[in-house]
Parts: C-alpha cells; structure tokens; sequence
C-alpha cells in the first residue's frame, strides 16, 4: 500500500473460492453520495465480478449502501459502476477473460490520496477438493507454528 492509503473492504471470500494468477488496480467512477459512504466503510464485495464490454469495463453487485445524510437524489446500492483503465491494460484484460475459466474479481477497496481504487484479480475457479486442500494446509501450517511456538519457551 502507498502512503496516504487505507483499505476500506476486503473480499475475503475471493481468496477462498479462486486461485489469484494477477491482480490489477482501476479506478472507480462513483456519485457523490457513493464516495461518502465508502469512506464510511459501507462496502460488500462478496458477490462482485467485473466484466468487460463495449470497450469498457463495469463491476456489477458490488453493494455501496445508500448514505444517510444524502439528498433526494441519492444512488442505487447495487448501480453498475464502471472502472477506469488504461487501454493497453484494458485490451490486455479482455483477451484473458475470454479464456475459459477467467473472470475478474474484486479482491479489495481502498482510498489512495482521495481516490476510491478497487483492486481486481484475474481468477480462475477452484474446485471442492481445492478448497478441501487449502483449508488442510492451513489447518497443518498453523499447527506447526503452535509446536515451534511451545519448543521456544
């Protein structure tokens, strides 16, 4: 993370269920009442995905919750919201997501220097027994460093 940043909402779910081959930063066009309530921490990425079209590229059901102190005019939780990336990048993308398998998903939001960013990873899912197998080295990962733990004292 770059000074002057904090981490607003992490999907942790998305390290669970995809195997991460890259991850990318965008930006991210928001309304006012939209930026308020992510820096209020009012962010859900758990069912997010991003998806290119038309030569853009959008997050869909990312849930921004709506602000309090907000007008009449105010947004739509689960609005589509499109991410900003250079061309080169965004071709890039594109071409890895046609791929069988690939989609983006974000992995977490943050503000750097004032600006609303959302970390993307090019994913590919993973199975039961994948999961089954992460959550066992783990499990064995943690045990190893409680018994290193007890022979140092």
């Amino acid at each position: 993370m770059a000074k002057g940043s904090s981490v607003i909402a992490v999907n942790r779910k998305a390290r669970h269920d995809y195997h991460i081959e890259e991850t990318l930063e965008a930006g991210l066009v928001l309304k006012g009442s939209e930026i308020k309530s992510i820096r209020a921490g009012k962010v859900n990425l758990s069912d997010a995905y991003a998806r290119p079209e038309k030569g853009e590229l959008w997050l869909y059901n990312c849930h921004i919750a709506t602000y309090d102190a907000a007008s009449y005019n105010t947004h739509e939780p689960k609005r589509p919201r499109k991410l900003l990336l250079h061309r080169k990048e965004l071709d890039i993308l594109a071409s890895k997501v046609v791929q069988k398998g690939l989609t983006l998903v974000p992995l977490k939001v943050y503000t750097k220097h004032g600006l609303a960013k959302i970390e993307l990873g090019v994913a590919r899912g993973k199975k039961v027994y994948d999961k089954r197998e992460t959550i066992a080295r783990r499990h064995a990962d943690r045990e190893i460093e409680r018994a290193m733990k007890q022979r140092r004292r």
